[in-house]
């Protein structure tokens, strides 16, 4: 079982600490468990309570009234708020409790019923991204455990490459160009990469995908032997044995005359000092309104 601690908890719920420290002193809505040496902490069900109180309390219900509400009355008022109403921060907050409760059903009936009022690219940016960020956080605080934070992943890696397999494949004949997509050696997760593996060929551009963690002895021949106009990469997590700097050094002595992509939080990290046949991309929309921009579509 995770626990958490009051500064925990305002991170993942959004209400201060002294606020919840308030709910609990004069409403008892949440009790607190206390170490041996009365240090108190907050468990699983503290944190899904008040992730739904919370969710209540932005809809308009006042405390003293949610104080008066059973637990499972809380939580099913919770799940029609989320039914009905169209607030991003109201789905986050469900995912993240279909996370913890590693329920892949309340998931799906998120995901669905935002990607049909929002199309799967707004659902993956202002939906799954900013959960994404929240993620992480629970994971760096030790807020979620392995088990549950591979169950909401692998979800959500399931539904990118659904959501991939639907478009159609684009040929040299109907694109004027093509991107080769990878991650470099060390990569942890995919999103990202298969993201833009949707951006782009949802855009009718050619797209080679070479998935993650890829040497660069292997990217050289790959290139080598498809020629591709782009070579695009994410670099998300730290590169082994290596800078950031090197890395993409020893990118360019492979790439040839095909153009450099740059994206990913590890781009960022430092200054760098890029090839002239180089561009980056901070962040996601960036790399959107450059594709937006360039006439790969042949007309």
């Amino acid at each position: 079982m995770a626990t958490y601690s009051i500064r925990d908890l305002e991170k993942l719920t959004g209400i201060k600490a002294h606020t919840i420290r308030v709910w609990e002193q004069r409403y008892n809505l949440i009790t607190p468990m206390r170490t041996e040496t009365n240090i108190r902490y907050y468990s699983d069900e503290n944190l899904k309570l008040l992730n739904n109180i919370a969710l209540l309390y932005r809809h308009g219900l006042k405390i003293s009234k949610l104080a008066q509400m059973s637990p499972d009355d809380i939580e099913a008022k919770g799940a029609q708020i989320c039914r009905k109403k169209n607030n991003t921060n109201s789905h986050i907050e469900a995912i993240t409790l279909a996370a913890l409760d590693m329920d892949e059903k309340a998931f799906e009936d998120v995901f669905f019923k935002y990607v049909s009022e929002h199309g799967f690219e707004d659902t993956m940016m202002h939906l799954l991204y900013p959960f994404l960020d929240k993620l992480r956080v629970l994971w760096l605080t030790s807020n979620i455990n392995l088990a549950q934070e591979k169950f909401i992943c692998q979800l959500i890696r399931q539904k990118l490459m659904c959501y991939i397999d639907q478009l159609p494949r684009v040929s040299m004949k109907s694109s004027q160009e093509n991107i080769l997509l990878f991650s470099p050696e060390g990569a942890v997760q995919d999103f990202s990469l298969l993201f833009l593996q949707y951006l782009i060929r949802s855009r009718q551009i050619q797209s080679i995908y070479l998935g993650s963690s890829l040497v660069i002895s292997d990217l050289a021949a790959a290139v080598e032997l498809l020629k591709p106009d782009y070579v695009m990469t994410v670099i998300e997590d730290p590169i082994p044995r290596q800078s950031v700097q090197t890395y993409i050094d020893e990118m360019a002595a492979c790439v040839g005359d095909s153009k450099m992509l740059l994206t990913g939080s590890q781009v960022f990290v430092g200054p760098l000092n890029l090839p002239s046949n180089a561009k980056t991309f901070n962040g996601m929309q960036e790399t959107i309104d450059f594709l937006d921009m360039l006439p790969f579509q042949k007309k």
